[in-house]
């Protein structure tokens, strides 16, 4: 697990300050915001894989703008407890490095209840936190998903279980870490609408106390934010659309960028909840190869302003 134990992952740390506190190519200050970005992945998600980032192109769009950044790593597939305390170990170890006294954490998908989990345990060291695409309440994808683990049976849900286990074990190795633990079952249980009520009894900053309002901008000194999108087809030479498409029909009609829905992204203030975006959009994925008109990375650029406008 990379957390403040791991010589590799604290070396590697500071290795990003020094490029993070003296961006190349720093053209201006408009992103600079007063305390590092913090980004954290989802559900089968890496910092990086080779050239390969899983916030595609947005760290160095928001360094060239001025602003110090780190992306972290957890496991691919865990539950939002313990993806949440691998951050915080990563959050403490960039605090040191840096000499900050808060970070502004970004988190997508999954990352949301990873984000919040610090946020909640240490509010202390989180000037904001900020959930893209995230399942506040659940997703109905993974109540599916459950579901048909249940009719399965013990045994075949041991036997998927394994299988996807050894798919985060394999994205961990070509990350970088292949020592973080991976246990999709508790990821699934994480994600499904009764692993959310339980999360946000725990964990209730930002979390909308309607349907589908907004959640409170501010608790425990933490300023929350939130935006999604929702569609799933917008570019044909996209392969993650079409698993969109498919994925939508769990949902039954309601608005969804294809794993999360609409009202379920909501989190503390709203910025958005309707951009022509599926959920891998929002992280510029795959490859920038995103609908026409869209543009994610200049998401993040107008959000550090809006962070930076707020003194975070």
């Amino acid at each position: 697990m990379k957390t403040s134990t791991s010589w590799l992952r604290t070396t590697a740390l500071m290795l990003a300050c020094a490029v993070s506190m003296a961006p190349a190519g720093a053209t201006g200050t408009y992103a600079k915001t007063k305390y590092p970005l913090v980004f954290a992945h989802g559900m089968t998600g890496f910092d990086n894989i080779g050239p390969i980032e899983y916030w595609y192109g947005i760290p160095g769009d928001l360094r060239s703008n001025g602003a110090t950044v780190y992306v972290t790593q957890e496991s691919a597939f865990n539950s939002s407890e313990l993806r949440g305390e691998q951050l915080l170990a990563q959050v403490e170890d960039i605090l040191a490095i840096t000499g900050a006294g808060k970070v502004n954490l970004i988190g997508h998908s999954h990352g949301n209840q990873s984000i919040r989990y610090v946020a909640g345990v240490r509010p202390d060291l989180v000037a904001s936190a900020t959930s893209v695409s995230g399942p506040t309440k659940g997703s109905d994808v993974a109540d599916l998903i459950q579901g048909v683990s249940n009719a399965a049976g013990p045994g075949l849900t041991k036997l998927i279980t394994s299988i996807v286990n050894a798919a985060g074990k394999a994205i961990g190795f070509l990350s970088g870490d292949p020592s973080l633990p991976q246990d999709s079952y508790a990821g699934l249980q994480s994600l499904s609408s009764t692993g959310a009520v339980a999360f946000n009894a725990k964990f209730p900053g930002g979390v909308p106390t309607t349907a589908c309002g907004e959640g409170a901008y501010s608790a425990n000194g933490v300023r929350y934010y939130s935006w999604s999108g929702i569609g799933q087809f917008y570019n044909p030479l996209d392969p993650f659309d079409y698993g969109m498409a498919v994925s939508a029909l769990a949902f039954s009609g309601k608005p969804t960028d294809g794993l999360v829905g609409q009202c379920s992204s909501h989190l503390g203030q709203v910025i958005r909840d309707n951009y022509p975006m599926n959920h891998f959009h929002t992280v510029n994925q795959l490859l920038g190869l995103v609908g026409l008109g869209a543009n994610p990375v200049s998401l993040y650029r107008i959000h550090a302003n809006r962070l930076k406008t707020a003194g975070l």
